[in-house]
C-alpha cells in the first residue's frame, strides 16, 4: 500500500477484542517540509485511500493527520500558481476532484478521525470538517484564508455548516481569522481538544473505543446521517422507521440484545 503513494503514508493501528484483531488504518499526509500542503497528486492519492479503506472489511476506522507537527496548510504555492493558469474546465475539474475529495470521507463507511497538530488551513480545514470526528491538540491552529488571496471558501463552507453554526462560519470565513483547538472546540467544530503530548495516545483510545462496536451499525448510523439532512421532517422520520426495522433484523443487532439481556 505504502509504495504506490507519494504523498501519504499509510499504516495500521492494531486492538485485540475477543478473538479479532480490530484495525485502524492510519493515513499521514507527508509533505512535511510543506507543511503537508495539497496537490492533485496528493487529492487523488487520499481520494484513492479513503474509497479503498471504506470497502475494506477488515478495516474498523481510520485516522487522517499530518506529518511533521502540521495537518495540511491548503493548497501548495505552486500548485496555487499552476491554477492560476487554468481554463474554466480545467478549474471545474480541478474543483470536482477536491470536492470528491471530501465527499469520500463524508460518505466512508467507516469512522474517520481527523488527528490534528499544528496547522489546518484553508483545503487543510476542509478535510479534517468533512471527517466524523475530529480531535486536536492544544497547539492546533485552524483557518479558512480563502479570502485573503481573492478565493472564495466555496466547498468547505458546505461541510463547515454541518459542524458549526452560520454566524461562527461567518466569522471564520469572511475574516480569514486562526482558532485554536480550544477556542474550535467551544464553538463546536472540534469534538476533543487534548494537550499536544496526548493526542496520539488519545486518538488510539478513541478508535479502539469505536473499533469494539458493531461495524453495521456504525455504517447505517453514517448513512443516516448522510441522508437524513435532506429530507423533511415526515419523511425523515418514515425513513427512520424502515432503517430501524432493518436494523433490528441483522445478526449484529439480535446478538447485541441476546448478550445485553443475559448481563442483565
Amino acid at each position: 500500500m505504502e509504495d504506490k503513494h507519494k504523498n501519504i503514508i499509510v499504516s495500521e493501528i492494531k486492538n485485540f477484542s475477543g478473538k479479532d484483531f480490530l484495525k485502524t488504518k492510519k493515513i499521514i499526509l507527508n509533505r512535511p517540509d510543506k507543511r503537508n500542503s495539497l496537490d492533485d497528486v496528493m487529492i487523488r492519492e487520499l481520494t484513492e485511500a479513503i474509497n479503498d479503506f471504506s470497502e475494506d472489511t477488515e478495516t474498523r476506522s481510520i485516522v487522517i493527520t499530518g506529518a511533521g507537527g502540521n495537518f495540511c496548510s491548503g493548497l501548495y504555492l505552486d500548485y496555487l500558481h499552476k491554477i492560476s493558469e487554468f481554463d474554466v474546465l480545467q478549474n471545474k475539474k480541478d474543483s470536482q476532484n477536491y470536492k470528491n475529495l471530501l465527499l469520500a470521507i463524508y460518505n466512508c463507511r467507516k469512522p474517520v478521525i481527523a488527528m490534528v497538530d499544528g496547522y489546518a488551513l484553508a483545503g487543510g480545514c476542509g478535510i479534517a470538517s468533512a471527517c466524523d470526528i475530529i480531535v486536536a491538540s492544544d497547539k492546533a491552529q485552524f483557518g479558512y484564508t480563502e479570502v485573503k488571496i481573492g478565493f472564495i471558501p466555496a466547498i468547505v463552507m458546505v461541510f463547515l455548516l454541518k459542524r458549526v453554526s452560520e454566524t461562527h462560519a461567518k466569522d471564520l470565513l469572511l475574516t480569514s481569522k486562526f482558532i485554536t483547538g480550544t477556542e474550535a472546540h467551544r464553538i463546536g467544530f472540534v469534538n476533543y481538544v487534548v494537550e499536544q503530548y496526548m493526542l496520539e495516545s488519545y486518538t488510539e483510545k478513541l478508535c479502539e473505543s469505536l473499533n469494539s462496536l458493531p461495524a453495521s451499525s456504525i455504517s447505517l448510523t453514517k448513512e443516516m446521517f448522510k441522508n437524513v439532512s435532506s429530507m423533511s421532517f415526515e419523511s425523515a422520520l418514515d425513513y427512520a422507521v424502515d432503517m430501524n426495522t432493518i436494523t433490528r433484523m441483522s445478526e449484529d443487532c439480535k446478538n447485541g440484545i441476546r448478550k445485553f439481556l443475559t448481563k442483565k
